[in-house]
């Protein structure tokens, strides 16, 4: 009975509404869609080292959204001023999917459960691992300039990240205290790239591996020639390292050149070899 009244009152009283609103969606024609181009399919990125890639060789109509670690200057490696120009998204496959990409790119970790949803709504998942080396990189620049269309853009920072560093004239002894108060491990990116500007791994030469800590009174018993300080803990930021070590140069090295490749590795090489400059100069 409650069922008919409610029925009947619709028919009484809502049809002239509906009819309303059917005109009034009529009128306004159907919803804005965005303009397809094969060649350069939309992207969201959910992975920040991919974020840093995209932001180089395709434009903001193209990337819909970054990864929302771009926003966090403790896990980007691009500028927060031109992450603020791309949308974002904290991952879930919901906010995904409400974007409507032809292309989602993610790290190997990406949760399976969230790469099901993905691929089930129809969107195309590429996945990437972490380059270990200049020639890895290079190499996942050009894979994901492919996929995005942008062929030539890719091929001109691939080329940049490739490109060989000047000939260094006497290795320079470096320690890289990374946050935390760790040191890279020899098969790193990172590590090829202190190589390759000329400077030889203190951390190695005492034993040390990947993720070993040095203490502060670890690093004034045993100094090396420069040590490129990457973090903020107490021992980092310890007055005695300002007022100077003999024998001992000190220089602060943006933790943000240590976490990708891409566009990361051309200005970790200026960095270095700012670094080496000043301390040939005796600054």
């Amino acid at each position: 009975m409650a069922r008919d009244r409610i029925t009947t009152g619709w028919r009484g009283r809502g049809r002239g509404a509906l009819l309303a609103l059917l005109c009034l969606a009529a009128c306004a024609g159907p919803p804005p869609t965005r303009p397809e181009d094969p060649a350069h399919p939309t992207i969201v990125s959910l992975n920040p080292c991919l974020d840093a890639i995209l932001v180089e060789i395709a434009g903001p109509e193209q990337v819909l959204a970054l990864s929302h670690y771009s926003r966090d200057p403790g896990s980007s490696s691009i500028p927060r001023s031109i992450a603020a120009r791309y949308g974002a998204t904290g991952g879930t496959a919901e906010e995904v999917i409400a974007r409507q990409p032809d292309l989602v790119l993610a790290s190997i970790f990406l949760p399976q459960p969230t790469r099901q949803a993905l691929e089930r709504a129809g969107l195309r998942v590429a996945t990437f691992g972490s380059p270990t080396s200049i020639a890895e990189s290079a190499a996942q620049v050009r894979e994901v300039a492919a996929l995005a269309g942008r062929v030539r853009e890719g091929e001109a920072l691939a080329a940049r990240i490739a490109a060989p560093p000047p000939a260094a004239d006497t290795p320079l002894d470096a320690l890289l205290w990374q946050p935390g108060e760790i040191v890279a491990g020899e098969a790193t990116l990172i590590a090829e790239l202190l190589r390759e500007e000329g400077f030889v791994s203190h951390a190695a030469a005492r034993g040390l591996r990947q993720a070993d800590r040095v203490s502060l009174e670890a690093v004034l018993a045993d100094p090396p020639q420069v040590l490129l300080v990457a973090g903020e803990a107490e021992g980092q930021r310890h007055p005695l390292l300002a007022q100077g070590v003999p024998g001992m140069q000190v220089a602060a090295f943006d933790p943000s050149l240590i976490w990708c490749g891409g566009p990361t590795i051309p200005r970790a090489r200026a960095r270095l070899r700012a670094i080496r400059a000043a301390v040939e100069r005796g600054a």
